[in-house]
């Protein structure tokens, strides 16, 4: 039984397409999704790997029937014949990668702007990028008509936290570390820790080289540069530990240049707040009782008497130290 050439095309053009389509949605290469533009950005690559899979299979797929279909017979030592140029395919195969191009940056363009990219309408606004924080999208570049600075950010917060106000926290990007700074409580800290549903603005700065700010469960990176600031706004929806990556070549030992975000509950948040605010105070009040000297052995011995098991007698013999 032979099969019309047309209809085993069709077919292979079916199973092509709904291979595509599965693979597409299915590849798994993709970490946890832990923001609320971290869907968006799926959705991108999805589409991307769903038209690239397609193509894939249509390329490898002609030259495996070429092989295949026209390979050399046993005893024919002869070219094969010669073959001019087909201008009809080549318009063919030069328009479809075109009209992929084009569709891909749109849709590209349409999730970078969603998620607070370059948003003419808001470029030309003046004051700091914080300032739009609660609008429906916010900025990459915020020109300031009184500066000749351009502040550099990505991230919108979502319609449903428009009534929160943004967690903000400073960044500091130096060789090798992140060091971040909670201006609500005066936290400083070498991790980040940040509450569940709740958008957060982090602007950072570089203390020596370039930076780059990378959270790949959140789908997001931003360059951190030396004397100007960059922005992030995000909203994590997951409560977990993922890594913060520098992702820009910074040094000899740019590759251990990481540190840990937490997403926590609200509870949690508050409780780690307190725990760290506390410390700090023990540590202020620690360094205040080292620059004061006391009057005598006797003194300084006091506090730590009881651990090491002497009395108050033995420590009453000790005479003072001269100064």
């Amino acid at each position: 039984m032979n099969i019309p050439s047309s209809i085993l095309t069709l077919i292979a053009g079916v199973a092509m397409t709904l291979i595509s389509l599965w693979y597409g949605q299915n590849h798994g290469l993709l970490p946890t999704a832990a923001s609320s533009d971290a869907g968006d950005v799926d959705q991108l690559f999805n589409f991307m790997m769903t038209i690239a899979t397609g193509l894939f299979l249509l390329v490898e797929g002609v030259l495996v029937y070429s092989v295949i279909k026209f390979r050399r017979a046993k005893g024919d030592t002869t070219d094969g014949p010669p073959i001019e140029g087909n201008v009809p395919l080549e318009i063919v195969w030069t328009a479809i990668p075109t009209v992929i191009v084009f569709i891909l940056s749109i849709y590209s363009f349409e999730i970078y702007n969603r998620m607070g990219g370059l948003d003419p309408m808001t470029a030309g606004d003046p004051g700091p990028q914080m300032a739009h924080a609660h609008h429906h999208h916010s900025q990459l570049v915020a020109l300031d008509p009184h500066q000749q600075n351009i502040a550099l950010g990505l991230g919108a917060s979502p319609d449903s936290k428009q009534g929160m106000n943004p967690l903000e926290i400073k960044v500091n990007g130096i060789q090798y570390a992140w060091v971040f700074t909670y201006p609500e409580t005066g936290v400083i800290s070498g991790e980040i820790h940040v509450p569940v549903n709740r958008p957060v603005a982090l602007n950072m700065t570089a203390g020596d080289v370039i930076h780059a700010f990378w959270l790949p469960e959140f789908r997001i990176k931003q360059d951190v540069i030396p004397g100007r600031e960059t922005s992030l706004v995000f909203t994590p929806n997951q409560i977990g530990q993922y890594p913060v990556v520098c992702a820009e070549l910074c040094g000899a030992y740019h590759g251990g240049m990481k540190t840990q975000l937490y997403v926590q509950s609200e509870e949690d948040y508050q409780k780690w707040v307190q725990e760290n605010t506390f410390a700090m105070n023990d540590q202020s009040s620690q360094s205040v009782a080292m620059n004061s000297v006391p009057n005598s052995n006797a003194e300084f011995l006091a506090p730590y008497a009881k651990d090491m098991g002497v009395d108050a007698d033995v420590l009453a013999q000790l005479k003072p130290t001269k100064k």
